[in-house]
């Protein structure tokens, strides 16, 4: 693993770049939220990149504007888009064909609102969308939205809520609760690091 730096739009953002043995996978993965202390170390990110690392992607966990080194400032998810597609790009230029997008908390709703239209993503993840504490209207159908995981006793991405919403987004994407699980997914990080891996498979 590495420290990299990419371009985004209007500035320059620092990441983490894990290269892989397969060069043809990798995922972009994004941090919840940087008001709150969110960047691209959190916990949960690391357990997500430690899937992917584990199935042979290739991963790329940046600092979203304003996060640690990364030049510009907060964008109220508006900036903070743009380099999410920057950081698909970055990826795509090292070669990598297949990607996936995953983000936890803030990341997942920056993700949802991405065009992807143009953009080479293969699968979505969210891992629990705050739904509970930001709003995700209007949010597009999501086609390639692959797995969504949050936990029960999750009040910043409450099950009820994602369930509800969740055939607007895809009705054929998987939807997993892990029992007993708050947002920080405390004590339950093997779990949701095996439930995703069940699920990504």
């Amino acid at each position: 693993m590495k420290k990299i730096n990419f371009p985004s739009e209007g500035c320059e953002l620092e990441a983490l770049l894990d290269q892989s043995y397969d060069e043809d996978k990798g995922a972009v993965i994004t941090h919840p939220h940087p008001l709150y202390g969110g960047d691209m170390y959190n916990i949960v990110v690391e357990s997500i990149a430690k899937v992917y690392k584990r199935m042979g992607y290739t991963t790329l966990r940046p600092n979203f504007r304003g996060v640690g080194k990364s030049r510009g400032s907060y964008d109220n998810g508006i900036g903070e888009q743009a380099d999410v597609r920057f950081a698909i790009s970055y990826l795509s230029q090292l070669g990598v064909k297949d990607i996936d997008l995953a983000g936890y908390s803030y990341g997942a709703w920056v993700n949802a609102h991405v065009s992807l239209h143009d953009m080479p993503v293969k699968n979505m993840i969210m891992v629990s969308p705050p739904l509970g504490f930001m709003d995700f209207l209007p949010v597009s159908p999501i086609s390639r939205l692959k797995l969504v995981v949050t936990g029960s006793r999750d009040e910043i991405a409450p099950a009820g809520r994602i369930k509800k919403i969740l055939p607007t987004w895809n009705p054929e994407t998987q939807f997993e609760v892990i029992d007993g699980a708050n947002h920080f997914f405390e004590g339950y990080l093997e779990e949701l690091e095996s439930v995703l891996y069940s699920g990504l498979r």
